[in-house]
């Protein structure tokens, strides 16, 4: 058997043995320790061995395999070097899926909010990336940050348009992007039309993970001590009923103080814009309405209001961040409008295999909670329009089989013919075509009416 099939080999039994918990603790120590002896050739093994190692530090059978893990993703760095130093080709690493890992870097196009944000948190490893950026976009940009500017804009056809962004710097020392925000802040205009020019740039920032410690290979909620080990094999969503979730005793919810809060928006930002994303309740959160609950099987959420200027109109929005055994697994956004609330839920891709159904009725009990609604909503794109990755994990049905109903009358009809092709024929698997139809109407679950609030207030009828 050569080395490679070796190595692929005991990458499929670790990634199996994320279903058979409860009975194989000491078999898993056992790929583990083999493949921490491992050299890995490429990023697509590595990248493998990575999100299984996550996957157990966040669901862990053991104390042992917990430390295991942390150790185990600890060395990433200098295996990235290995597979640098040996010409190989890292640019796997950057796919948003798997963004992240210590070691490697990202580039992406943020907002001018959270490129401030950037340019303050991380000086020494965010800076423009002129490679992955358009010069030719500088324009409305270098009107407002050299003076003569306008002497080439006016009448040459081709002008140099990062000459002039380098003639405007000078010898200023600072990075370009940290030079860029210092000046923009500076520059007499409405806030939102600084970010309006900046956003016009599309920018693309470079981000270097080699010595920090919140890449996505080791970002952990702070003192942590107590976790949860899966002795037993995971809740499927058979075991799981949103009906009991929502009748559950009420969940223990703590109100953070500035600081606090604070640290955990950071901790927000860190890990969204790690994976190329940008929640807007992340980014303006209000540090002063940050609250903690504790769900249970060692997963924390960490939801937090608006800061007054960039609350909506209409309706309320929160985000919130969920952690497992000390790992950001995911997060979730919320629109309350009266008594009914829009939900986005979504779990990170490496911890898809996770106690998904059990988590989310978790959630939706802890939003009861909090803001006393009756009626919840998930809107046609969770489902899968638009949304090819829904469609592809059967997203559809997940709702459905926690008890959520459609509101479109065609699509209950459908559903309705489905549901009998399933059950006639036990081996049935509907059709992607299907699903993208099944995925063209909301669904809800709870009492109440749904109010169509976003035509209503297009349409000025709210």
């Amino acid at each position: 058997m050569s080395s490679s099939n070796s190595l692929e080999r005991l990458l499929d039994r670790l990634e199996a043995a994320k279903r058979q918990f409860g009975s194989k603790d000491a078999a898993t120590v056992e790929i583990l320790t083999a493949l921490g002896r491992r050299r890995f050739p490429g990023a697509r093994s590595l990248i493998r061995f990575h999100e299984a190692l996550l996957f157990f530090r966040a669901y862990p059978s053991s104390a042992r395999i917990l430390r295991l893990t942390d150790r185990l993703l600890a060395s990433f760095p200098q295996r990235i070097a290995l597979l640098r130093r040996t010409g190989a080709d890292l640019e796997p690493f950057e796919q948003p899926d798997v963004s992240g890992i210590s070691g490697t870097g990202l580039s992406a196009v943020f907002t001018y909010d959270i490129a401030r944000w950037l340019a303050r948190h991380y000086p020494d490893e965010v800076d423009i990336d002129w490679e992955g950026s358009d010069p030719n976009l500088l324009g409305p940009l270098l009107a407002r940050l050299h003076p003569y500017f306008a002497e080439d804009a006016m009448v040459e056809a081709n002008i140099p348009f990062l000459d002039w962004f380098r003639a405007a710097k000078a010898k200023v020392t600072a990075s370009d992007l940290r030079w860029l925000i210092s000046r923009l802040d500076k520059v007499p205009l409405p806030q939102d039309v600084i970010s309006d020019l900046y956003a016009n740039a599309e920018l693309a920032l470079r981000w270097e993970l080699d010595n920090i410690p919140t890449t996505r290979t080791n970002l952990r909620l702070p003192s942590v001590r107590r976790f949860f080990y899966h002795t037993a094999p995971l809740l499927r969503r058979a075991d799981v009923s949103l009906e009991a979730e929502l009748k559950s005793p009420p969940l223990s919810i703590k109100k953070l103080n500035r600081a606090r809060g604070e640290q955990m928006l950071d901790l927000a930002r860190d890990t969204s814009a790690m994976r190329f994303r940008e929640l807007h309740g992340f980014t303006y959160g209000d540090q002063s309405n940050v609250y903690r609950a504790e769900l249970g099987r060692g997963v924390e959420v960490y939801v937090s209001g608006v800061l007054p200027e960039h609350r909506l109109p209409v309706r309320t929005y929160h985000a919130g961040m969920f952690f497992k055994n000390a790992v950001p697994i995911g997060y979730i956004e919320t629109l309350t409008f009266r008594r009914q609330m829009e939900v986005g839920f979504n779990l990170y891709y490496t911890f898809r295999e996770g106690e998904t159904a059990w988590l989310y009725g978790r959630l939706l009990r802890l939003f009861q909670q909090l803001v006393g609604v009756t009626l919840f909503i998930v809107d046609p794109y969770q489902l899968g329009l638009h949304n090819e990755e829904a469609i592809e994990s059967g997203a559809f049905w997940f709702y459905r089989k926690l008890g959520f109903r459609p509101t479109d009358a065609a699509v209950a009809k459908l559903l309705a013919t489905e549901e009998r092709r399933l059950q006639a024929r036990p081996n049935y698997r509907t059709p992607a075509r299907i699903l993208r139809q099944l995925a063209a109407g909301w669904m809800v679950y709870g009492t109440g009416d749904r109010v169509d609030v976003r035509r209503k207030i297009r349409d000025g009828t709210l």
